[in-house]
């Protein structure tokens, strides 16, 4: 599209009104779709560029400002670079929070969140973002949510979607369930409430299908994502190798599985514990004595008043009923007491562990509490290596026995390595070669397997609550559940005023009887509707995909769309999404990978995580009083100076508070830059190569430097540079101020040093980099000018700072020519004044020479 004509509002207007520069070019790049992704007959090579979508609770905060800059920056830095990039924006629009609002307020949670939306939409629009606005979303809109229904019936059809009755986290305040991964110190990661555990019927998707798979696909990401998030990943995923070991229950046909992370100390099992919430527990309290069937009870209550935080202490009594009930153990044929005690948890392994007691804390702690067995089955003080242990002699040269310590008199647990004792065939073994060994006697025994076992647990979706994309089942009459047939999708919500949003336990449109109630497919017999809606982290874990096909009524996304821009080049956005969003959008695509409709197995290539905007060091809150808000900055400073100041304020990946934030410092370097370009004289056919050749290494180091430290992500040092080549320039200017023809503001490195800062302006503050190109004389727009090359004659230096340390402390920097050798730059720092001071009455002992830039010395 060729562009339009722009206003010629002139620098002297416009340069004390940042607003009206923002209007004039924001209505430019929207009439003339400047920032839309090029089509299919665009061959430039693609990049797709990604910010994390917002909730739309209410406005732009500080630290949306800060998300949206970072991947603005990357992508207008990948136009200039020649490519053809995709950079969209969208909301993830459902959610309790419009649902509770609604509730307050006795209003439709339609109505709160696309009011939102609209405010949130018009503030990324001042801010100057460069997104496309022709692939907007939003996860709400039934156009969006179909294709959640569909992506969950695929995974059903799979085996990956399933329903089963267990134990759930609990909100008792928002009266729907959480996934593990929502409970952040006991608590409701949205409302703070202390978590409970309830059993519940739930959907669940088997993400523990693809633990190895999302465990071992991290190492593709190394060097690409940031360290600290593929530990959290690493971490939450939790994979142990160890064995299954199957033990016989007295009374009960059924072995009960055990999993173990050191079967080498099966020998030194004791006693068995059982979670007191599982179903285990209740089944052998059940064929108790009424006695041991009431203390059961009474436990069992008790414990689930109890977080898992507060279960899983180290440091609290340990409590715990014994079930009348023993086990065998599967090699020794020893009768094992089982007791229920809440330090284990239902969901952990199979919900039963062996105790060792001599070797796991917590097992000791219990077994001396109720005076159980301990058997010591390492000898931790003998050496693990081929070396000989050290043996302590009396006095007449006889061996001391130095008898192992007692965990049961010491209260402390045998953890360390060392060698089996007590332990049949394993005695001698080490550690490594005793589990072997002991996987072998199971198997051959028919009591167990080597496995292996996860902290992560499957995805727990179901939520008792509106404002979701409703799950699309059917319960029939006959106790059947299937899908809603794929021409009947979407199953729309109903309107909420015809329903009772207030939280009650279950799902409020379970009570919407024009709605839950349908016909069964197969059979037109009567049926109901499954109830519950999905959990939002579904909406977002495809979302990128749907970007590359938005509006298309057929497909979720067109797998050649994925072909051609997926997965995402650069992903930015929060580190608080380290483990939840990224783990389940890693899950999807690795599904869908599966399916054939994606050629990648992990959907974000690179990751870039920012800091928070914080105030006098505390995070911002309404409740603190302490918010600074997004639209009070940008009417005050305008877009370009926010911007600007948030990409100086230091690294990405840094906390910034708020206070050294410098806006209005930001407005004076942007006023600067408008009036070097309004202050270039020479005409655009000028030959640069006849300007100020000092003028000219500063522009081109920039060039030359500026690619590679936005690809690191350091920002903040790029626009350093820039406000250095604008002292530059004005410096220049001043100087040959009345100095005659090509000098000063004619000088031709002046107006090639312009035009390169507005074309590196244009990724901080696009804006006036729009303004400064115009007043150059050129057509817009800037941000798709092609990133000048640097001339490399420019970039070699005549002369570098050398620096002279003294035992470590520089004393002198010379300045001395680049190619020096080192034989020449030690002999002119041993002959510097400043040397021969501070070495005074010493002596020089040693000489460290990295020519052309340090000399070391050491004096005594």
């Amino acid at each position: 599209m060729a562009p339009r004509n722009v206003s010629q509002t002139t620098v002297t207007e416009t340069a004390h009104d940042p607003h009206a520069i923002q209007a004039k070019w924001q209505a430019y790049w929207a009439e003339n779709g400047t920032f839309l992704a090029g089509g299919d007959d665009d061959t430039r090579p693609r990049k797709y560029v990604l910010a994390m979508f917002p909730y739309p609770s209410g406005d732009l905060h500080m630290g949306h400002a800060e998300n949206y800059l970072y991947s603005d920056i990357v992508a207008r830095f990948w136009r200039h670079r020649g490519y053809n990039v995709l950079n969209p924006i969208g909301w993830d629009s459902f959610g309790l929070p419009a649902e509770n609002a609604a509730i307050q307020r006795g209003a439709d949670p339609r109505e709160w969140t696309y009011e939102n939306i609209a405010q949130q939409r018009e503030s990324m629009k001042a801010y100057g973002v460069s997104f496309d606005w022709s692939r907007v979303l939003h996860t709400s809109d039934p156009d969006y949510y179909r294709w959640n229904q569909w992506l969950f019936q695929q995974l059903h059809e799979r085996g990956l979607a399933y329903r089963k009755e267990s134990p759930v986290n609990w909100c008792p305040n928002d009266q729907t369930v959480l996934a593990n991964e929502q409970v952040v110190d006991g608590q409701c990661d949205r409302c703070g409430a202390t978590v409970v555990k309830k059993k519940l019927t739930q959907w669940y998707f088997k993400i523990t299908d693809y633990a190895d798979r999302l465990l071992d696909d991290l190492n593709q990401l190394e060097g690409f994502w940031p360290t600290k998030v593929l530990q959290m990943q690493r971490n939450w995923i939790g994979r142990s190798v160890g064995a299954d070991i199957d033990f016989a229950i007295e009374g009960r046909d059924e072995k009960v599985t055990v999993f173990s992370t050191r079967p080498d100390t099966l020998y030194g099992a004791t006693f068995m514990v059982v979670a007191p919430d599982s179903d285990l527990a209740a089944e052998l309290a059940a064929g108790a004595s009424a006695e041991v069937r009431m203390r059961f009870q009474d436990y069992l209550e008790q414990t689930q008043k109890q977080t898992e935080i507060e279960r899983q202490a180290t440091d609290r009594e340990k409590t715990g009923v014994f079930l009348d009930r023993y086990a065998i153990h599967p090699l020794t044929g020893e009768r094992l007491p089982i007791w229920a005690a809440d330090y284990v948890l239902a969901d952990y392994g199979h919900g039963a562990v062996m105790a060792v007691p001599a070797h796991d804390q917590r097992d000791l702690d219990f077994a001396r509490k109720f005076d159980l067995p301990v058997k010591v089955v390492v000898d931790t003080t003998a050496p693990i290596t081929g070396a000989m242990p050290v043996i302590e002699l009396d006095e007449d040269g006889v061996p001391i026995d130095v008898p192992l310590p007692s965990p049961a008199e010491t209260g402390e647990a045998l953890t360390g390595e060392g060698r089996m004792i007590n332990s049949g065939p394993l005695d001698g073994l080490s550690k490594r070669n005793a589990i072997a060994r002991v996987i072998e006697q199971l198997e051959a025994a028919g009591a167990g397997r080597a496995a292996k076992q996860y902290r992560l647990r499957d995805w727990l979706i179901s939520r008792q609550r509106f404002w979701g994309t409703p799950i699309p089942m059917i319960h029939t009459e006959d106790g059947r559940i299937v899908p809603v047939p794929d021409e009947q999708l979407p199953v729309r919500l109903p309107e909420a005023r015809d329903i009772d949003l207030k939280p009650k336990g279950s799902s409020p449109l379970g009570a919407a009887t024009g709605w839950v109630e349908t016909t069964d497919p197969e059979t037109g017999a009567p049926a109901r509707r499954d109830p519950d809606t999905m959990d939002t982290f579904v909406d977002s874990s495809w979302y990128f995909l749907r970007f590359l096909s938005p509006g298309n009524a057929e497909k979720a996304f067109d797998p050649k769309d994925a072909l051609r821009w997926a997965p995402v080049d650069t992903y930015v956005g929060g580190v608080e999404h380290a483990i939840l969003h990224l783990l389940y959008a890693r899950f999807i695509t690795k599904v869908l990978f599966d399916m054939g409709l994606v050629d990648f197995t992990e959907p974000f290539s690179s990751l870039i995580n920012q800091g928070m905007v914080i105030l006098d060091g505390a995070k911002m809150s309404k409740s603190k009083g302490n918010l600074v808000l997004f639209s009070d900055e940008l009417d005050a400073h305008g877009a370009d100076a926010l911007r600007v100041a948030l990409a100086f304020a230091g690294p990405v990946e840094d906390d910034k508070d708020w206070k050294d934030v410098s806006t209005t410092g930001a407005q004076k370097f942007l006023a600067r830059a408008l009036r070097v370009a309004a202050d270039v004289t020479s005409e655009k056919d000028v030959v640069w190569a006849e300007g100020d050749q000092a003028l000219r290494r500063v522009t081109h180091r920039l060039l030359a430097d500026a690619p590679v430290l936005i690809e690191q992500t350091k920002f903040n040092v790029v626009v350093a540079r820039l406000m250095e080549l604008v002292n530059a320039i004005r410096k220049t200017i001043d100087a040959g101020a009345g100095a005659g023809a090509g000098a000063g503001a004619a000088d031709p490195a002046v107006r090639e040093a312009a035009e390169v800062t507005a074309m590196v302006l244009d990724l901080f503050a696009p804006h006036t980099a729009e303004e400064m190109w115009e007043q150059l004389g050129y057509e817009p727009s800037v941000g798709l000018v092609p990133w000048r090359s640097a001339d490399p004659a420019l970039l070699v230096e005549d002369e570098v700072t050398a620096v002279v340390q003294i035992n470590g402390k520089v004393r002198a920097q010379l300045q001395v020519p680049a190619k020096i050798d080192s034989t020449a730059l030690e002999a002119l720092a041993r002959s510097d004044e400043r040397v021969l001071r501070a070495v005074g009455d010493g002596q020089i002992v040693k000489a460290i020479v990295r020519a052309p830039k340090i000399v070391s010395l050491v004096v005594k």
